[in-house]
């Protein structure tokens, strides 16, 4: 069985989506540290004047909070300015209405953290998207360790054969530790046609939100990364044996 794990983000690219449907399960990694200024709170969209950051206020006072804990801060409207961003810059996007169904809601407080939001609206669009891989939240799982020893916990409690990861983590995953735990590790390739979009130059580091409004449920046949992912530990059963992918 095939595992990626990755922390939520707010309406994140597509690339995370492909990330979501090329394993056979998906697991929001929420109980680690929440990290300032980076995509566990906000994503860009696209407008005339070049990308706008879409920004959810959170609570966040010191360095050890999680992100299943960092609460959202609904003392401005900051819903009905995002909603009023994709109205006037999406206007003439054939499938705003799409995007806005998505979104119905955010502007309420029923999610109180944001790693709630996320996942709510990471699962919306999956349907949109025709993504069913099941997911799982990490908190409540009862993992020990650090780094990597914390993730193959994770993935030995999964009884996982390879893991996907985002390319990124290659420099601080410990490759002996997946070799000594007979788990496979690949890395995502993240490379994608353009799509017809809205002002200008294609650029494809949009929250996927942009390809949704663009060419609606035609999104879920641009989400798949053209090139292969790329095999640094191969996967093989427990005790060795045949390679074996999940």
């Amino acid at each position: 069985m095939r595992v990626g794990v990755i922390q939520s983000s707010f309406i994140p690219w597509r690339g995370y989506f492909d990330f979501i449907a090329s394993v056979d399960v998906f697991v929001f990694y929420e109980d680690v540290q929440y990290t300032k200024g980076d995509w566990r709170n906000r994503n860009r969209i696209k407008t005339a004047q070049g990308s706008e950051w879409l920004t959810v206020p959170v609570y966040y006072k010191t360095l050890s909070k999680l992100i299943c804990d960092t609460e959202i801060d609904y003392s401005t409207p900051w819903g009905t300015k995002h909603l009023r961003l994709w109205q006037t810059h999406y206007r003439d996007a054939a499938y705003l209405g799409d995007v806005l169904k998505l979104l119905d809601g955010i502007d309420t407080d029923h999610n109180k953290t944001i790693s709630q939001l996320n996942i709510q609206l990471t699962k919306r669009i999956c349907g949109y998207l025709d993504i069913k891989t099941p997911m799982l939240v990490s908190t409540g799982m009862e993992l020990s360790g650090s780094k990597t020893a914390r993730l193959i916990d994770l993935l030995q409690k999964l009884d996982a054969s390879s893991y996907l990861s985002g390319p990124s983590a290659s420099a601080y995953l410990d490759l002996a530790a997946f070799v000594d735990a007979g788990i496979g590790l690949e890395y995502k390739s993240y490379d994608y046609a353009p799509y017809p979009q809205l002002w200008g130059a294609f650029d494809g580091a949009m929250t996927v939100l942009d390809l949704i409004a663009n060419i609606g449920p035609e999104a879920r046949h641009y989400i798949k990364s053209r090139t292969s992912d790329t095999v640094s530990v191969p996967a093989r059963r427990r005790g060795g044996g045949a390679l074996v992918r999940g």
